[in-house]
């Protein structure tokens, strides 16, 4: 089963560095992306996609880093998707659907 990871600041070099990593910017305190948080669960569910996610409000300092590393705009929460450590894409929780995920990633449901 796929299943999205909290990452460390010690992780977070490794992680984005895959071929595919899919970042989710989220905190289960923060009810305003708690739609975002269900599609994110259908597409980890349903794919093979590597995720990983950090709290928005626990590791907001680290939340922050990734943004201005990665070269986004900070939004929280938010979805990166990187291809080879670049940003590829990047919605924001009210643009987050599972066809969009499947989409961004380029997966195909798990048989």
């Amino acid at each position: 089963m796929n299943a999205p990871q909290l990452l460390s600041e010690a992780d977070i070099e490794e992680a984005i560095a895959q071929p595919v990593f899919l970042l989710f910017k989220h905190s289960f305190r923060c009810g305003t992306s708690a739609e975002a948080a269900l599609q994110f669960d259908r597409f980890v569910g349903a794919s093979d996609t590597p995720v990983g996610w950090v709290d928005v409000v626990e590791q907001r300092p680290l939340a922050r880093w990734i943004a201005e590393r990665v070269g986004v705009v900070h939004q929280s929460p938010q979805v990166i998707l990187f291809r080879d450590g670049k940003p590829v894409w990047n919605a924001s929780h009210n643009a987050v659907t599972y066809d969009k995920l499947m989409e961004a990633t380029g997966a195909t449901p798990k048989a």
